[in-house]
């Protein structure tokens, strides 16, 4: 997608992220340093939603687990050469960060039916080549796939696999592991329920 050149355009995202995440409670110490940080990043306006703020800018990303929660989709990233949880920037098009993570999953899987849990698993910044070299504010979220769901690799991966909670593939992107443990609880407690 274009950039949008005014940064307005994130008004109503930047809005969301923000009462999101000041009323998030983390998932562990680390993590909330992260939102700490990303609150700061937030001060700047609805331009640090777009990738074109070069200080860093929020991305939004989901872990799926099947329908049983006994494994992960991830998948092997063009540029990163490691598997990572799915995810990305966001889109003029996205509302709502919870929107923006599912849009992200939606697209890189190619699974219909997709079920996010509203509250984030994790938030997590690290730095990327974006603009020549940023950071990625990245929110993370829990995704439950469908039963019988079936991939469809995107262009922005080598590779989708799926892999059981507990043993999960090399080279690993850093983040990833701690997702898993959160994302099952999340899934657990919401609505969206791990099939039996």
């Amino acid at each position: 997608m274009t950039e949008p050149t005014d940064p307005a355009t994130y008004a109503t995202l930047h809005a969301d992220t923000t009462a999101l995440l000041d009323g998030w409670q983390p998932t562990r110490p680390g993590a909330a340093l992260a939102r700490d940080r990303t609150l700061r990043l937030l001060d700047a306006g609805p331009v640090a939603m777009s990738r074109q703020h070069r200080p860093g800018h929020i991305t939004a990303s989901a872990l799926v687990l099947d329908a049983t929660g006994s494994r992960v989709l991830l998948c092997l990233h063009t540029k990163l050469a490691r598997w990572v949880q799915l995810g990305g920037h966001c889109e003029p098009v996205d509302q709502t960060l919870m929107a923006a993570a599912l849009r992200e999953a939606t697209e890189e899987s190619g699974i219909a039916g997709l079920r996010i849990d509203p509250v984030p698993i994790d938030v997590d910044v690290h730095p990327v080549q974006c603009q020549g070299g940023s950071l990625h504010h990245d929110v993370r979220f829990a995704v439950l796939a469908p039963p019988a769901a079936v991939e469809q690799v995107s262009d922005e991966a080598e590779e989708l696999g799926w892999f059981p909670t507990n043993h999960l593939p090399e080279p690993l992107a850093g983040g990833t592991v701690q997702l898993v443990a959160p994302a099952l609880a999340a899934l657990r407690r919401s609505p969206l329920r791990l099939a039996p």
